[in-house]
């Protein structure tokens, strides 16, 4: 994991965005490309008012943030590259993304509909499968070296982001694999834990029983116990629109989670 890219947009989440970018950076010795993105997204207000001159005031935002942010990194001790592109978020991320190890976004912009981040992470976690790291809008960086909590269900997205997130796991400070039994388990939790080990990660393994709970309600226990920096999972396991329209576990954290989750499909 060295390539990490980051979506520079100007709205709420940023920051959050920025900083976790930065952390996770150094902590690889990575690269850091910023996507600066003209969003196309435009609201009926928008359209009512003159698109025109709205997409007018969006360019000349993104110029002063560009503007901001090079300023920023200047600063910082990573290395880094910008690139400018006009479009739809999602798709610009997904076209940037071939060459990306890891890719940085918000989780959901809670009372800001736009950018739709909950839509994004979904469409850029399924299209161009490169691990996301979707970070609260109100985080403050990203605790690599903290303890890292795995959600575990033996299915192939929880695999892909295992294998994806080693680099990071291996930073942790202690890994927990928390496994539902809900008489759907593929692969064991055990098989997991075997595969960390290889990788000198050595996880402890928690299972619990759902009963009457939802899987995306003891997750979220966890992710707010407040004993956790961030979270690792598998991201739309079933049919997005079956999880739009049902929930599902992904849906719920992305809605949800008070920490980082690192999610791969």
């Amino acid at each position: 994991m060295k390539n990490i890219l980051l979506l520079a947009h100007d709205d709420i989440g940023q920051e959050a965005r920025f900083q976790a970018a930065l952390d996770v950076t150094r902590a690889v010795n990575g690269h850091l490309k910023c996507l600066d993105v003209l969003s196309l997204c435009i609201s009926p207000i928008d359209v009512a008012e003159g698109s025109s001159l709205v997409l007018d005031f969006a360019r000349k935002a993104e110029v002063e943030n560009k503007k901001r942010l090079l300023e920023r990194l200047n600063s910082e001790d990573v290395s880094w590259e910008w690139d400018d592109r006009c479009g739809f978020i999602a798709s610009a991320l997904t076209d940037a993304a071939d060459l990306a190890d890891l890719i940085v976004v918000n989780r959901r912009l809670d009372e800001y509909p736009i950018p739709d981040m909950d839509r994004v992470v979904g469409e850029v976690l399924v299209k161009s499968n490169t691990p996301v790291l979707a970070v609260p809008a109100d985080s403050h960086g990203f605790q690599a070296a903290g303890p890292a909590l795995v959600a575990w269900d033996g299915s192939s997205p929880a695999a892909a982001a295992l294998t994806a997130a080693v680099p990071l796991l291996k930073l942790a400070s202690s890994v927990i694999i928390l496994e539902i039994e809900d008489g759907s388990i593929e692969s064991p939790a055990e098989e997991a834990a075997f595969y960390l080990s290889r990788h000198d990660v050595h996880p402890e393994i928690v299972q619990e029983k759902t009963y009457n709970k939802k899987a995306s309600d003891l997750v979220l226990a966890h992710a707010n116990s407040g004993r956790f920096t961030y979270l690792v999972m598998g991201g739309f396991g079933h049919l997005r629109l079956v999880e739009a329209l049902f929930g599902g576990v992904t849906q719920s954290v992305l809605n949800h989670s008070p920490i980082p989750v690192f999610l791969a499909h």
